[in-house]
């Protein structure tokens, strides 16, 4: 895999968001789910798995995707940030665990996202539940411009 920046404040949450919104752009269309990008990065910068919305299946989320491409017991993941335009799904009606619980599933500790889900399909809450368990979530609305223009016809 690539490396990039290693995760932290700043610079690097942007370089790696922005990865994101490029790996968005490359969802098949759909007019009832999100294009997201996702990207898991190890504390040294080396990317561990990517995905998007849509990838391998019409029903995958981004994390859920990335995450199938990470050995659930690589030691990185105790180190490593994960990455997604969109804020990782607390339900979803088209798979049996949200894309937070996913997550929650990992030891992966930080999660950063650009755009807070709106609520167009559900209300999301998937921020919340990975503080409430621990994990350290960064919010960089200052990102969400290129999420709301790869979404902007589901905005309507």
């Amino acid at each position: 895999m690539s490396a990039g920046p290693a995760p932290a404040e700043g610079a690097a949450d942007a370089h790696w968001l922005r990865r994101t919104v490029e790996l968005s752009r490359l969802c098949p269309p759909s007019d009832t789910a999100f294009s997201v990008g996702c990207a898991v990065v190890a504390a040294d910068g080396t990317v561990l798995a990517e995905g998007h919305s849509r990838r391998d299946d019409p029903r995958d989320h981004a994390e859920e995707a990335a995450l199938r491409g990470v050995d659930p017991g690589d030691p990185r993941l105790a180190g490593a940030t994960l990455y997604s335009s969109l804020e990782p799904c607390s339900s979803r009606s088209s798979r049996p665990l949200p894309c937070s619980s996913l997550i929650l599933a990992t030891p992966v500790p930080r999660v950063v996202f650009a755009w807070r889900e709106p609520s167009v399909f559900v209300d999301c809450v998937g921020a919340e539940r990975l503080r409430a368990a621990g994990r350290a979530v960064v919010e960089r609305p200052d990102l969400a411009a290129g999420v709301r223009e790869v979404n902007a016809h589901l905005l309507g």
